[in-house]
Parts: structure tokens; sequence; C-alpha cells
């Protein structure tokens, strides 16, 4: 698997992960402010005029002019099962026991036929014996006691769980800076 570039704006918030050939293009148009982290990629191109062979060189973090966040800084990340999943380590929100994705479901804290919405707020990670076992009823009218508190990740967190499996030392050293010391991925 190769590596993804981690692209930010030019105050430093993270866009998006892109393939190092667009890291490439965005070299050679110049439109890199600045660039943090090892070199993840190298390409050589033709002989210039001086008789060098030319060479563009992408690190790991990439700053890109003109692409600009705007108020896409203060947008909540999409709620996604793979992302919940991984937002609550594979770990389900009532018994505890750590599952593989095909064993987890989402679970509505405060089930939508009493109100609850479709929210990172109300929404945990569940073995499917332990979502049957709650049904349509709250945590409470279940008996049944939740273990961890579900939470909105940050930007920084968002960007981690995208790319877990992917992600390179620099690129979470430089994404988990802007994480709060009360997230779950500072228990790795």
């Amino acid at each position: 698997m190769r590596p993804l570039i981690l692209a930010l704006d030019r105050g430093g918030l993270p866009q998006r992960w892109i393939d190092p050939e667009l890291a490439v293009t965005y070299h050679a148009k110049d439109m890199v402010a600045w660039s943090l982290g090892a070199i993840v990629c190298v390409y050589r191109g033709g002989i210039q005029s001086s008789g060098l062979r030319s060479r563009i060189d992408t690190q790991a973090i990439i700053a890109i002019r003109g692409l600009s966040s705007g108020h896409r800084h203060r947008v909540v990340p999409a709620l996604t099962n793979a992302l919940l999943f991984a937002r609550d380590r594979y770990v389900c929100a009532y018994c505890g026991g750590r599952y593989t994705a095909g064993n987890l479901s989402l679970d509505h804290v405060t089930p939508a036929s009493h109100g609850g919405a479709r929210s990172w707020n109300n929404a945990v990670t569940a073995c499917r014996p332990c979502n049957t076992r709650k049904a349509d009823r709250t945590p409470q009218q279940a008996g049944m006691q939740l273990l961890y508190v579900p939470y909105t990740p940050n930007r920084n967190e968002h960007f981690i769980l995208r790319n877990r499996t992917g992600i390179r030392a620099d690129q979470m050293a430089f994404l988990i800076g802007g994480v709060p010391s009360t997230s779950r991925l500072h228990l790795s």
C-alpha cells in the first residue's frame, strides 16, 4: 500500500488525504506553501537545459496554497459505522468486548423512537448480542450501563480515524497535537 500524503491549507488545517501523484502535481505547479515530515516519494523527470535531471520530492505533510477550508473546519464529520467503530476502538459500549467490524453495529443510546438523533453524541459501538438485548430502549430501561461516553471527534481525530492503518509516524505526530487529551486515541 502506497502512503497517502496529508494535505493541509496554508493555516495548517487538515483538508484531505491525497495520493503522492497529486502531491507532485501541487509541487510542479508551485502550489505547496510549506511541508513537513519525511520525504515519501521522489519523482524524476527529464534532463533540464542545465544538464541536470529534474527531481521533485514530496514530504508526508504538505500545505497547499489556495486550498482553503473556509467554514469547513467547523463541520462535524459524517457519522459512519467504520469511523464510529474506529473511534470506539472496536469495543462494545455495554459488555466491553473487542470485536471485528462484522460483529459490531451502531447503537443509538437514545433510540430514534424515543427522540434520539443519529449523531456522534448519541451513537456507540455495540456487539450484536448487546444491541439485540438493549433493543428499542435506553440503557437505563434495558438495565445496561454505558462503559464510555460518546463524543464527536474533532477534525484532527477524524483524519486519524480515516487513515488509521496507513498513517505515518510524522503525520500522526502532527495530527495528534490537535486531538483533545480526553480522546480515546491517547489510549493507544
